[in-house]
Parts: structure tokens; sequence; C-alpha cells
């Protein structure tokens, strides 16, 4: 945690500390900023991925938006974060620590010191902060674009990436780079694993998608599932080579549809990969009931999202009537539903 610094606000000086805000309908947002990180969901791959099969990734179109002020009083020293990103009950308590070591990580990169200077960060946007969503490092992202420009550095997009790779240290020790890339670039992103470094292709989408994503209350550990597959795997490997065998039939599907953003494929191919992930044993009761509850409004599709057995869902969706559909069915089995685009 920081060493407890102040900066001034208005007529007196406060503690760097985090300021969280309640969870709302319409989160508050910061006038005409620029400087934002966007979210992002895993299209295709989970698991597999592990494995150096390709994986697909789609940033959504709800961010973090971010505003810096640097002071410029002499005597001024430390950081204040004030977070009014909307978010699920507790996320922004229990990620507090790691919140304060990512943003620091990335000042420390950027090569500002608030041992010599205060500084006051303020985050906002619409994307909910939930596990599974990015929203780590689309608040990485933010923080980096929003300093830069009040350092009045022009940084390339890749320069911005780096940055927010290393504010994902904060909360990952070790992130695998896709959730700071896709909340740089946005878009689609293709992902995969080498023996060295990872191989990351980003896509602009020619149209957006409409898709709704839900929350299955349950919080898994991304370790123990990651190793309950591997030890699966290892007992049995002509079995897991048959599913991988599936996997990659509609990895290459998909790759084709989103040239011509083909939603309708996209949303069969969800489909036969939420079943290939329930084989693999990763989905839940919880998940599959969301998922069935979004084909049955008329979703075109939907699948499990991430680690699995707990998490995120996401369904894609036709046209407007259709999302407002499926995310009125989903809110019957789910407290927290989310509507945005793949964009």
């Amino acid at each position: 945690h920081p060493t407890r610094h102040y900066f001034r606000v208005g007529r007196r000086a406060r503690a760097a500390l985090v300021r969280t805000s309640a969870m709302a309908p319409t989160p508050k947002r910061q006038k005409t900023s620029p400087h934002r990180g966007f979210g992002k969901l895993i299209l295709f791959g989970e698991h597999f991925v592990v494995y150096k099969a390709p994986a697909l990734v789609g940033a959504v179109a709800a961010y973090t938006d971010c505003t810096v002020e640097i002071s410029t009083a002499e005597w001024s020293r430390g950081l204040i974060v004030e977070d009014n990103r909307p978010a699920i009950p507790g996320y922004k308590v229990d990620k507090a620590g790691e919140m304060m070591e990512g943003t620091e990580l990335v000042l420390k990169h950027m090569g500002f010191d608030t041992t010599n200077q205060g500084l006051k960060i303020t985050l906002g946007g619409d994307l909910c902060a939930v596990s599974g969503i990015g929203a780590s490092a689309a608040n990485c992202v933010s923080v980096a674009r929003a300093l830069a420009a009040a350092q009045g550095k022009e940084l390339t997009e890749e320069e911005i990436n780096r940055a927010g790779y290393e504010g994902e240290k904060g909360y990952h020790g070790t992130p695998s780079g896709i959730d700071n890339t896709a909340a740089t670039y946005g878009g689609v992103l293709k992902f995969l694993r080498t023996d060295t470094d990872p191989l990351f292709e980003t896509r602009k989408l020619a149209s957006p998608a409409l898709i709704v994503y839900a929350s299955s209350g349950i919080t898994a550990s991304t370790s123990k599932v990651v190793e309950d597959v591997r030890n699966k795997k290892n007992k049995d490997p002509k079995w897991f080579d048959g599913l991988m065998s599936q996997y990659m039939e509609i990895y290459e599907a998909a790759e084709e549809a989103l040239k011509t953003c083909d939603w309708a494929k996209i949303g069969e191919l969800a489909d036969k990969n939420h079943k290939i992930l329930q084989e693999l044993t990763v989905s839940c009761d919880k998940l599959d009931d969301l998922v069935k509850a979004a084909r049955e409004a008329g979703a075109l599709g939907a699948k499990l999202a991430g680690t699995g057995r707990g998490g995120l869902m996401w369904a894609i969706c036709k046209d407007k009537a259709s999302q407002e559909k499926v995310a009125e069915a989903l809110g019957k089995h789910a407290e927290h539903v989310w509507k945005t685009e793949f964009a």
C-alpha cells in the first residue's frame, strides 16, 4: 500500500487513499475525457489457449475513462485515486490494494514520481468492474492515456499498451498481455502462446455485434480450474485431443465469420464452443442456466467466458429488440446483467 501523503484539493489537504462509490445505474463520468481503456470478453479459446491453441478475444464498447490533475503546489506530494467506476458490490474494496499497486507501476513506467509531486487520478466510465471483463487492464490503460496527456507526451498505441501491461503486473503478477492489448486497441484480438513471447494480431470490426453478458455470481479460482483441466488432460490425452480438434474447427470457422461480421454464424459457433467447455467440465449449473435462458429468449448463441465454473457468460443478439429481450430474460436469473457491443 502507498505511503500516506497529501495532495491539495480546494482549500484542504487530503490523505492519499482510494475513494469508492456505490454501484449506480448511471455511472459518474468525467467531462469530455478521451482517455479510455476498453473491457473485453473471450470469444473463443478458453483453456485450449493454455496449450498453444489460438484464441479470439473481443473488446467491448464499454470503457473505463480517466482524468488526472498534476499539482503545481511546491509542497504537494503523494497520490489520490478517486474511483467512480460502477462495480459489483465489494469489487473495488477487495481490489483496492491491487489497483493502487497497478496504478503506481504505470506511474513508475512513465517516469512520474509522486514522492516529488502530487497527483490526483479520477476514474469513471461505463464499464462495470467485475471479474472476467478486463476491468484492471481498462483501468491501467486509461491511466496511461490520461497521464501521458497531462505530461504533454504523444505516445504511440504500442507505448500505451506497454504501460498498461506494466500496470497489470500489480493485479496478476505475470499477465498474459491479452487484456491490456484489448483495452488499448479495441476490436477483435487473436492471441497465441509460443515458447517465447505471445503473438497478437488485432482486427477492427466492420460492424458492431450486439451482446448481453451476465455474472453467475460465483467466483472460481483460475489457477485451480486450469490445474484441474491439466490433470484431466494428463489422465486422458486422447479425450482432450478430441476436444482440441473440435475447438480448432470452431476457431477456424470463427475467423472466417468475423471477416464478414456474420454474427449468426458466430452465435452458432458460440453454442458449439459452450458444449465443448461443458465436456471439459468447466461450466456449471448456473452458467448453463444463463446460456439456456439467453438462447430461449432469442439470442443467436451464447457461451461462458473465461475460467468457467463461475464468472461471466455472453450472448450475441441480432438487433436491439432482441438484445433487450435477452437482457430481460437473463435478469430473471442473474443479479448483474449488462448490454454492450463487440466493437
